[in-house]
């Protein structure tokens, strides 16, 4: 009972559900059980929910089966509770274009349910995500320094977004838990090396850091076993290619393997490769992978913000 009135929580806090609307849950074979409990809270504010569940899908970024999306531009409130991230799908972005409000909590745990980044304190949240979203929308070049590594690239005319956690308004998209903004780079812009020492989507928090190569935008190499499995997840195609920059804004949230989880950390940023058309770049790939950075130096147009 304690789980369902903590997903009830989600729905109302979070999502805002009201008891005209509509809701949907997409689920997987993986998350079913933890979207059983959404379904069960919703049935508490709402009559007018359904729930559909599909096969696992292989990584994130990875389109739904038509079905689930259809499903999805039919709702006010679409709640997608699965393994891996509908976030940058066109699935997602066709549903917040019909107006639904959607919220995507890819890897979601029982225990992220009870503790961590979901019980923030989302009025502070709100205010940290629009200082560094102000400073992203402002910026032309970032440049992040982690030990003797240095990348840089141009943000430079692309929007940034602001991911709360809060949803209220129509087409309004983005994680729960969350605490986070993030923008596009320049596709081309991006040159250097960057360690990631955090955790990788879809890989978990790195036994050894990660070092990466990227020139002209397109990751090129990386070291370690871990590494070859980032390569392999994004392919020899647009997977390769810079697609996020993002910050934490969630004093909350830990780093616990799971990405959902991991990008909010406050003190932490993160780099994706893939898709990124979503949400201002021009990238379709059908794979989008975060990599996390612990305590980077970071830039913006010479202005030291972390």
């Amino acid at each position: 009972m304690e789980l369902i009135e903590q997903a009830k929580s989600v729905l109302t806090q979070n999502l805002t559900l009201k008891s005209h609307e509509s809701a949907l849950i997409v689920t997987d074979d993986n998350k079913q059980d933890i979207a059983e409990l959404f379904y069960q809270a919703g049935q508490t504010i709402t009559t007018n929910i359904a729930i559909i569940k599909m096969a696992t899908l292989s990584k994130s970024g990875e389109e739904p089966p038509k079905i689930v999306s259809t499903s999805m531009k039919q709702a006010d409130v679409v709640l997608c509770v699965t393994e891996h991230s509908l976030t940058h799908t066109q699935a997602r972005k066709q549903a917040s274009a019909q107006g639904a409000r959607v919220a995507t909590m890819p890897g979601v745990t029982l225990d992220m349910l009870e503790h961590g980044a979901i019980s923030a304190d989302y009025t502070e949240v709100q205010a940290l995500t629009k200082e560094y979203c102000d400073i992203l929308e402002q910026g032309e070049i970032v440049e992040i320094k982690k030990e003797q590594t240095y990348l840089t690239f141009s943000i430079h005319d692309r929007p940034s977004i602001s991911s709360t956690g809060v949803f209220t308004e129509k087409g309004q998209s983005g994680n729960v838990p969350s605490g986070e903004s993030y923008i596009a780079p320049i596709e081309d812009s991006a040159n250097g090396q960057v360690m990631i020492d955090g955790s990788i989507s879809n890989i978990g928090v790195l036994t050894e850091p990660v070092l990466l190569t990227i020139k002209d935008g397109r990751l090129t190499d990386a070291t370690g076993e871990q590494g070859k499995q980032l390569l392999a997840l994004l392919g020899d195609g647009p997977g390769r290619t810079i697609a996020e920059f993002g910050i934490g804004t969630n004093k909350k949230a830990r780093l616990t393997g799971n990405v959902l989880e991991d990008e909010k950390v406050y003190g932490t940023v993160h780099i994706a490769f893939g898709s990124n058309k979503s949400f201002g770049g021009v990238t379709e790939a059908g794979v989008h992978i975060d990599c996390v950075i612990k305590s980077p130096d970071v830039w913006i147009d010479q202005k030291k913000i972390f």
